[in-house]
């Protein structure tokens, strides 16, 4: 099969909202801790390495403070710049940024996709009309950059609309099914064209940490 555009899809490092398990909006984010920055050098060191055997064609970013600063480290290390495109933001918490996960979650009765329709906190979205936002964005960019490889250094839950894009889950598979993302962990997706000319997106790797592998601080 000939291949023909590829998504790379990155989770910024460890962020001091995750540690102290904050709801990390554009209030509740204040960047990254020491060991997600670390986390950062091995992502971009690693990205790097395969930038210099096939060349990224484009970077996107998000506005939240902990993917601009991981988005820092891997465009100087790659010397390329990035796009920020506010519609791959993570979730819109509306009055829970910046509050503890815990206290939204019991108020909610569970994490925002096990209600998936519904706002989990006053002026949030829900988990669905966040998705169909990060979607259609993805959709747009892969549409803009057929034939090309794409980096997008955004969230976890970035990582999520892509597989449901890709796989084309039906609305609520959330509810019984999840995506583990870890921090600064490495997803690959590839399109290719088979013997019938149709395009068939292949997932290569999901929640790859290797250049983690090294002693953390």
């Amino acid at each position: 099969m000939a291949l023909t555009t590829e998504l790379l899809l990155a989770r910024h490092g460890e962020a001091v909202c995750n540690v102290a398990g904050i709801v990390g909006g554009d209030q509740g984010c204040t960047g990254l801790t020491t060991r997600g920055r670390w986390q950062v050098e091995r992502l971009a060191a690693r990205l790097a390495r395969d930038h210099a055997d096939r060349p990224i064609d484009v970077i996107y970013t998000t506005p939240r403070r902990r993917a601009q600063e991981t988005a820092e480290v891997v465009t100087r290390t790659l010397a390329l710049p990035a796009v920020i495109e506010a519609d791959l933001r993570g979730p819109d918490h509306g009055e829970a940024d910046g509050h503890p996960w815990h206290e939204v979650k019991s108020a909610f009765g569970g994490p925002p996709q096990h209600n998936p329709d519904q706002p989990y906190a006053a002026g949030s979205e829900s988990w669905n009309t966040y998705l169909d936002r990060a979607t259609r964005t993805l959709e747009d960019i892969l549409s803009r950059y057929d034939g090309h490889r794409v980096l997008v250094l955004a969230h976890g839950e970035t990582i999520e609309a892509a597989h449901t894009l890709l796989l084309n889950l039906p609305p609520g598979t959330c509810r019984h099914a999840r995506f583990v993302t870890d921090h600064a962990c490495l997803t690959h997706w590839q399109r290719h064209i088979n013997r019938l000319n149709q395009a068939v997106w292949m997932l290569l790797a999901h929640n790859d940490i290797r250049h983690l592998s090294e002693d953390q601080p």
